[in-house]
């Protein structure tokens, strides 16, 4: 599938601009555990897929930016002058990305750029973010910006956080830049340190389960889950004066401080707290090498997501619910910002086919629609893709 989208991306290239300078491939992303705990300064456990944004780039002679997005046929012209929300989406991720080098001082000239993909949209494995990491990436490279990766990631998720609106963390951008074969990112979201965890999939599959929602992290929930977390924090502050994130917070800070105030605020914390402890404890379960242990804190993190912190929807519990018993999975959650998107579901080796055949028939008969999969594998982050003169 990539060398088909290469291919295709430089012939539409070629057809739009002539040659292409550069072509830059930047991952989507699955995270094992560790949900909604990046913006509450906790930790993520992500790593990036072999789905990714592929994005060829010219540098131009003028300071317009032509952009063409192929998977929806669609072209946006404007200026380095001019930058601005487009209320067309998606030329807002790669504008939002030019807009902060801009504000940063760094000097960026009219481009061509093209976009496409193998990142399902709306599936929650971050297309959004891998578009960013990707133009940050392409932009660093043909303009020799010299920005490392780190200085990338951020100005990624600032771009997001500032023009694009949502007020996400840093984990999509991360793992979609600093993705390793074979390994998960086990990443500090306070302190942006990260240590690589042993990931084995010799004998498992890593099986996405399409809910067929398509959520928008731009809606006000999740907004407004930030701005819970916030309000609890904020409570537990009176009393314990260096809790200045939920990553500060414990169980027993939570209860003593919340259970009697807000029922919503104490949920949302209550769920924080456990995911960042559960996290940690997964970890350790990975460094031992038992994935049994890990599966079952994967359930744990879905359980918690569906009723404390209410992010989930009525496909994802069952999909989840369906394969709960399965002796052929290790673990099982939704996945994502929530409110649709996908269900990870690590599965033993040579058990998939069956288990999707098993699943795809409840799912028809619960919801009248047929279910997406997706077999993704664990692989390497932002990279050139191929140079102009590389075939």
């Amino acid at each position: 599938m990539p060398q088909n989208i290469l291919t295709r991306i430089q012939k539409i290239f070629n057809q739009h601009f002539g040659e292409p300078d550069y072509i830059v491939r930047s991952p989507g992303r699955i995270n094992m555990i560790g949900e909604h705990t990046d913006y509450n300064l906790g930790f993520v456990l992500p790593a990036a897929i072999d789905k990714a944004i592929y994005m060829a780039i010219g540098k131009r002679e003028d300071q317009e930016i032509h952009l063409v997005a192929a998977d929806l046929e669609a072209t946006y012209v404007t200026t380095i002058e001019n930058i601005a929300y487009s209320h067309l989406e998606w030329p807002d991720y790669i504008l939002g990305v030019v807009d902060q080098l801009l504000k940063a001082g760094y000097l960026v000239t009219g481009f061509n750029l093209v976009v496409a993909g193998d990142v399902p949209l709306g599936a929650g494995l971050s297309s959004s973010a891998a578009v960013e990491c990707a133009t940050c990436f392409a932009l660093n490279t043909l303009f020799a910006l010299g920005l490392d990766r780190k200085q990338m990631v951020q100005l990624s998720q600032k771009a997001e956080n500032e023009f694009v609106g949502v007020q996400c963390g840093i984990m999509d951008q991360f793992a979609s830049m600093f993705g390793k074969k074979e390994q998960v990112i086990k990443l500090d979201c306070r302190s942006i340190e990260y240590a690589y965890m042993p990931f084995d999939t010799s004998d498992i599959q890593i099986v996405l389960m399409d809910t067929g929602v398509k959520h928008s992290l731009a809606s006000t929930e999740y907004n407004q889950r930030r701005i819970e977390c916030e309000e609890g924090v904020r409570v537990i502050q009176k009393k314990y004066p260096t809790v200045v994130s939920l990553r500060d917070a414990n169980s027993n800070m939570v209860n003593e401080c919340l259970k009697t105030g807000d029922p919503i605020v104490y949920n949302r914390c209550t769920y924080i707290v456990e995911e960042i402890q559960r996290l940690q404890d997964a970890c350790i379960n990975l460094v031992q090498h038992d994935l049994p242990a890990f599966g079952k804190k994967m359930f744990a993190t879905h359980d918690g997501l569906s009723r404390l912190y209410e992010v989930s929807c009525k496909e994802a519990d069952e999909l989840v619910a369906a394969v709960r018993n399965e002796q052929t999975v290790v673990g099982a959650r939704m996945m994502g910002g929530g409110f649709g998107g996908c269900t990870i579901n690590l599965v033993k080796k040579g058990r998939s086919e069956e288990l999707i055949e098993k699943v795809s028939g409840i799912f028809y008969s619960r919801f009248s629609r047929p279910l997406k999969t997706y077999l993704v594998n664990i692989d390497d982050g932002t990279s050139l893709a191929l140079l102009n003169n590389e075939q």
